[in-house]
């Protein structure tokens, strides 16, 4: 079963490089990840979700490699990779895998505004080198998980004690 985990960091800047780390470790297989999203607070109020999987671009490419495939069998694999990128592009575009975005929006209203927050769909992870590896060097705060009360307490008094580490 997937765990989620949305922990709130300072500024998008910092959220992006834990980001970046955590994707480090998933190539390692320290931990393997459904979905990442960073969820952007702006000083206007307004949410922004950047997120780490682009279905568009995805899309567009198995599209393409369908289209051109099938063009063969009419001789026209060109025109055929370009109705198949454009067909995937829009196919990718109205695809929503892991997170919900409004339940993403909906937390990004309860940031402060100049904040963000990491949203992680994690279906495994070796947890104490996770931990071990992001150190004290973030300040982050748990705002919300679907972990088991122990497994959730664990985590505040883990991300808590690396908090207290840098201060």
């Amino acid at each position: 079963m997937s765990k989620l985990i949305a922990v709130a960091y300072p500024d998008v800047p910092t959220a992006q490089t834990v980001l970046g780390e955590l994707v480090g470790m998933q190539k390692r297989e320290l931990i393997k990840l459904a979905d990442a999203v960073v969820v952007e607070r702006r000083d206007d109020g307004k949410v922004k979700l950047h997120q780490a999987n682009s279905t568009v671009g995805v899309g567009a490419a198995g599209g393409a490699l369908w289209g051109g495939l099938i063009g063969l069998l009419f001789f026209a694999p060109l025109l055929g990779m370009a109705v198949g990128a454009a067909a995937g592009a829009a196919g990718g575009a109205l695809t929503d895998v892991g997170v919900d975005d409004s339940f993403m929006k909906e937390l990004g209203t309860e940031l402060a505004p100049g904040t963000a927050a990491l949203v992680l769909l994690v279906v495994s992870a070796t947890e104490d080198r996770v931990v071990e590896e992001l150190g004290g060097r973030y300040q982050g705060r748990l705002l919300q998980t679907n972990l088991s009360s122990e497994e959730e307490q664990r985590l505040r008094e883990t991300i808590d004690a690396v908090g207290a580490e840098t201060s």
